[in-house]
């Protein structure tokens, strides 16, 4: 007889489709039948507000985080970059599974190649990231950049009814509903870096839930996993969440892990930069080097400017 286990999972198009690719993934290891439950998070309920107004840390996960330490349900699948660095002691991240393209996308009007270079002076762009919304501005300084809230379905609703000229968006997200005939550009990675561990999503579960992440380790990707421990390792040093922009992509190759990363300025106009190579057998320990090289170069001057502006931009 297989177990049967309860997943909880966000309400959004984009939520539940991650949240049943995973189920099968689970359903096909013959260990464990999948039951789905949705819970609304507070993200998704508060859609009037920017972000950085409603809260900090935990937006789109501490509902499903109280149904699993109340036991209502056994994991979670996350975003894991909407995942926060200082996870309640009692829950951890069993599982990260492989990871779909990290980079943002630029997302115009429907039939339209819209490129950033491409907008005309003064474009509406929107966003809900503050990283996204300084690196827009860093490049294209004459752009307009306005907050945008809601799922990727009515951000480009949004852009069709021309409320916005344009959109930033995780390709991730398109391509899991897809959607990548939207896609006008592909941002360069290393250049345009995305958000820590976009891309890639995050089991979530009781740590002392010992079958439950028995049965889910076989799902991990580890490759994704060292990238990604480099990436939060980074963020968690710097102290930054949805208040202040960072990016950080890392990539494996043979036995080694290249981490690159920044710190921004809400406006785009101070950027600091970093990148640095380690072994992947040590992937937090890079990014804590990563971290400190950031620091070094005034990144604390930015967060502290970020985090006294209350970020309300963009």
């Amino acid at each position: 007889m297989t177990t049967t286990l309860k997943l909880g999972s966000r309400s959004s198009r984009l939520a539940l489709t991650q949240s049943r690719t995973v189920a099968a993934a689970v359903e096909a290891l013959g260990a464990a039948s999948v039951e789905l439950e949705v819970i609304t998070t507070t993200g998704d309920a508060v859609q009037d507000r920017p972000l950085p107004e409603i809260g900090g840390k935990g937006l789109f996960t501490q509902e499903l985080d109280s149904a699993l330490l109340e036991g209502r349900i056994q994991f979670a699948v996350h975003s894991l970059k909407d995942l926060p660095t200082d996870m309640d002691p009692g829950l951890c991240v069993t599982a990260t599974t492989k990871r779909v393209d990290p980079r943002d996308v630029i997302v115009g009007p429907t039939g339209s190649r819209t490129t950033l270079a491409g907008l005309a002076d003064g474009a509406i762009i929107g966003t809900s990231s503050l990283r996204r919304a300084a690196l827009a501005l860093a490049f294209r300084p004459e752009l307009e950049v306005r907050d945008i809230r809601g799922n990727v379905d009515t951000r480009i609703a949004k852009v069709d009814a021309g409320d916005y000229d344009a959109v930033i968006l995780a390709g991730a997200g398109l391509i899991r509903l897809g959607l990548e005939e939207r896609i006008g550009e592909w941002m360069e990675r290393t250049s345009w870096l995305p958000a820590p561990a976009q891309g890639a999503l995050g089991i979530v579960t009781r740590t002392d839930d010992e079958e439950t992440r028995a049965l889910l380790e076989p799902l991990r990707h580890p490759e994704t996993e060292m990238a990604v421990t480099a990436e939060r390792t980074l963020l968690a040093a710097l102290g930054g969440g949805c208040h202040v922009p960072v990016g950080a992509l890392g990539l494996t190759y043979a036995d080694g892990l290249r981490l690159w990363a920044f710190v921004a300025s809400p406006d785009g106009r101070q950027l600091v930069r970093a990148d640095l190579t380690g072994s992947a057998r040590d992937p937090a320990e890079l990014g804590r080097r990563t971290a400190q090289i950031l620091i070094d170069r005034g990144a604390n001057e930015l967060l502290e400017g970020a985090e006294a502006d209350g970020a309300s931009r963009p």
